[in-house]
């Protein structure tokens, strides 16, 4: 994987100095940075693998409107997997995408009403259902049911072992014939329709299983997943038995960005989700299945050496969301040789960086950094500038830049 290697690593370095250097004017810190040639590639690759099968992009990986539209762009993916309602709204709005499934069942009444009375949206947007409780709260907020509501069922794809559950703690939807029974009150239901099921395999599609330094937990993990895609071919199979009499559905979508092989080599699945994929944050560098490209950056400059083998920079302290562990932390990336310490790790104003690398930085210099999780980063900037070589060729708003905070 050259380029999780040290000579990558620099060379990386080279040509983000490079780009920042030939700018205009001064950049404002941190600098987000998307290398549009490993995000192409990437994407490349995920067709690839997805061997003809649509892919959903997973708009809460990204958070960058014009990264969404380049993935659209790209024969092999269809449509958006987005994580709000709100979201998905302004996506249809904006003509991003005329198909965009939510993820996760909402309760937002305010989005559901704008939702019930828009033709427009309504025809283009799917909102996630696992109780019919979520129903209630769409029939709560309208007066009729001119505007039909389309569904989709989300299904528990979690392993189930001796009684304990790994995996996502989603739906509750488990067992066919208690998909089979909320699939009927859907369809007995005036105003909704029911057009598609999502079973997402987080264990199997979001945990790493080749990690250098984890020989023994990987083949555990590598395991785990084993037992998880057998059982949860099954049970897609028998849910699908189940359904199949009931109603002729739009869509199955199914696993991410770690999963997509095996995802799509189910005959059930319709269509597969990924995002991470795409810009590879730290948590996706080591799977046995794919070796993407890391695509997304941010820069933060030294601004104190209060010894010669410390460099301190200014912020950068963007922690990933999850169980709290190192693996959260973001990971000085560029040049190589630099590390967080333990007692300070990556702090919110200032970041102390030691390692071999430390003491041949001069204040100014900008460290790059990857953050863990796809997309997190973004939440915290408002612009990111594309990479293509030694050259930046775009400024582009995140949703935050468009004023926008789903």
């Amino acid at each position: 994987m050259t380029h999780l290697d040290d000579v990558g690593r620099n060379r990386l370095w080279a040509r983000l100095s490079a780009a920042v250097a030939a700018a205009e004017g001064d950049l404002p810190t941190p600098v987000a940075v998307v290398d549009l040639d490993a995000f192409d590639a990437n994407a490349a690759d995920l067709v690839r693998r997805a061997a003809g099968k649509p892919i959903r992009v997973a708009s809460k990986s990204l958070r960058v409107p014009d990264l969404v539209r380049r993935a659209l762009a790209t024969d092999g993916f269809a449509g958006v997997l987005g994580y709000t309602l709100r979201e998905a709204l302004w996506l249809e709005e904006q003509g991003i995408s005329e198909d965009v499934l939510v993820a996760y069942p909402t309760v937002d009444r305010t989005a559901l009403a704008r939702l019930v009375a828009s033709p427009a949206a309504a025809a283009h947007i799917t909102v996630m259902v696992d109780d019919v409780a979520h129903l209630d709260v769409v029939d709560s907020v309208r007066s009729s049911h001119a505007v039909p509501v389309r569904v989709a069922l989300e299904v528990d794809a979690g392993l189930r072992v001796r009684g304990q559950h790994v995996g996502p703690k989603r739906s509750p939807l488990h067992e066919a014939d208690r998909v089979a029974s909320l699939a009927r009150q859907v369809l007995e239901r005036p105003g909704f329709r029911l057009v598609g099921v999502m079973t997402y395999e987080g264990q199997v599609a979001g945990v790493p299983d080749d990690v250098p330094t984890q020989r023994a937990r990987s083949a555990v993990v590598r395991g785990l997943k084993a037992a998880s895609r057998t059982q949860l071919s099954q049970r897609r199979r028998a849910v699908a038995d189940a359904l199949r009499p009931l109603v002729d559905l739009e869509l199955w979508n199914g696993g991410g960005s770690g999963s997509v092989e095996t995802t799509v080599a189910d005959p059930v699945v319709t269509e597969v989700a990924a995002g991470s994929g795409l810009l590879v944050p730290t948590l996706f560098d080591h799977y046995r299945s794919f070796d993407p490209r890391p695509a997304a950056f941010y820069g933060v400059p030294v601004v104190r050496r209060p010894s010669p083998d410390v460099a301190t920079v200014h912020g950068g302290g963007f922690v990933a969301s999850g169980a709290a562990g190192r693996d959260r932390l973001p990971t000085p990336w560029a040049p190589a040789g630099l590390r967080l310490t333990g007692l300070e790790g990556a702090g919110e104003v200032q970041t102390p960086l030691v390692g071999p690398t430390a003491g041949r930085l001069a204040i100014g210099d900008l460290v790059w950094f990857r953050h863990a999780k796809s997309g997190e980063l973004f939440e915290h900037t408002d612009r990111v500038h594309l990479l293509r070589g030694e050259r930046f060729v775009e400024e582009v708003p995140t949703y935050r830049g468009h004023g926008l905070v789903f």
